[in-house]
C-alpha cells in the first residue's frame, strides 16, 4: 500500500472528524423520532439548520423526514434567507410551518416598547404559542456550544418546564449517550444535535457535502455603517443615523437572523473553501462579531433562554 501524501492524510483525518460528528447527529435525530410523539425541526434557512437538514436526509432518506419544519418569522428576516428556506422545504417535500411575531402582535401577546424595537427577543412568545398550538414535545434546534457562553451550558436534550423556561440547575445528566426523555404534561425538550460542532466544523461539512446556502453567506457588495465596532447593514429597518457615513464594503454574513440585530463582517470569501480558510484565523465567535442584541446585559442569551428563547 502506498503511503498517503500529507494533503491526503489531512483530508482523511478531517473526514474522520466530520464523520464522527455526522454520526452523532444522525443518532440524536433518530433518538428524537423514537422517543417523542410530536417533534419538530426548527428551520430558519440558515447554515446550521441546513447542516441539520442534510443529516436528517441521511438519517431517514430524502422525502422521509418524520417531523415537520418550524420557522418563527419576525417579519424582518433577510429575504434571501426566507426565499431559500421555502425553496429547500419544497425541494425536500417537507411540511413547513411558519408562525409570525406579527401575528402575536395582532393578538396582543407581543407589545413593542416602540416601533423601532427589534422583534428578535419576542420570538420566544410566538415560539411558545406554536408549541401550545401543535403540542410539540421536542424541538430540534441548530444551536452549538461554541456560539456563546450560555449555549455552552446546554445539554443535548435540554429540558423545558411547563412555562417553556430553561433552568440550568434542573438539567439532566447525559452520560454514555444515555438521554432521559421523560416529560410531565406540558413540558417539552429542546434538542441540539450539533451541540458539539464548531463554526469551523460546520463550514468544513458544508464544503464536503456541497450544501447550498443563501447567497448572503458569501462575499457581496453591501452598504454599511460602522457602529459600536460592527458593520450595520443599511436598510429601511436600520437606516444611517445623523452624522454616520454610509460606505460600500465587500462583506458576508457569518450568521443570519433578524435584520435589526444581525451584522455582516468584511470578507472576500466567495465559497465554502475560502470561508473555511478564513474561519481558521478568527478570534471572536460569530455571535460576538455580528449580533447587536448580544451586546447588552438586559438582552443576554441566558436571560432570553430562561424566558423560552431557542
Amino acid at each position: 500500500m502506498n503511503a498517503r501524501t500529507e494533503p491526503q492524510l489531512l483530508a482523511h483525518l478531517s473526514n474522520q472528524h466530520l464523520d464522527a460528528l455526522e454520526e452523532e447527529t444522525i443518532f440524536i435525530l433518530r433518538e428524537v423520532a423514537a422517543a417523542f410523539e410530536r417533534p419538530t425541526l426548527l428551520f430558519s434557512g440558515g447554515k446550521d439548520s441546513l447542516v441539520m437538514l442534510r443529516c436528517a436526509e441521511k438519517a431517514f432518506g430524502a422525502g422521509r423526514i418524520p417531523y415537520p419544519l418550524l420557522m418563527i418569522d419576525t417579519g424582518h428576516n433577510f429575504p434571501e434567507v426566507t426565499a431559500f428556506r421555502d425553496f429547500r422545504a419544497k425541494e425536500l417535500g417537507a411540511e413547513l410551518i411558519v408562525r409570525s411575531v406579527e401575528d402575536s402582535m395582532k393578538r396582543g401577546t407581543v407589545r413593542l416598547a416602540h416601533p423601532g424595537e427589534s422583534r428578535n427577543v419576542h420570538q420566544s412568545v410566538t415560539l411558545l404559542e406554536a408549541i401550545e398550538e401543535f403540542r410539540f414535545d421536542a424541538l430540534i434546534g441548530g444551536a452549538r456550544r461554541d456560539e456563546e457562553k450560555a449555549r455552552a451550558k446546554e445539554r443535548i436534550f435540554s429540558h423545558r418546564d411547563g412555562f417553556g423556561q430553561w433552568q440550568p440547575k434542573a438539567q439532566r445528566p447525559e452520560l454514555w449517550t444515555l438521554f432521559n426523555t421523560r416529560l410531565q404534561p406540558g413540558e417539552h425538550f429542546r434538542v441540539f444535535p450539533i451541540s458539539n460542532w464548531t463554526e469551523l466544523d460546520v463550514w468544513q461539512y458544508i464544503e464536503r457535502e456541497n450544501i447550498a446556502l443563501p447567497s448572503i453567506y458569501y462575499a457581496h457588495q453591501r452598504q454599511v455603517i460602522e457602529r459600536k465596532g460592527l458593520l450595520v447593514p443599511v436598510t429601511e429597518l436600520t437606516p444611517a443615523k445623523d452624522g454616520e457615513e454610509v460606505v460600500t464594503r465587500t462583506v458576508r454574513f457569518r450568521t443570519v437572523g433578524d435584520i435589526t440585530c444581525t451584522c455582516p463582517v468584511e470578507s472576500p470569501a466567495a465559497n465554502a473553501a475560502e470561508v473555511v480558510v478564513e474561519t481558521l484565523t478568527v478570534e471572536v465567535s460569530e455571535r460576538g462579531a455580528t449580533r447587536m442584541d448580544d451586546k447588552t446585559s438586559d438582552a443576554s442569551m441566558e436571560k432570553r433562554k430562561k424566558d423560552g428563547y431557542f
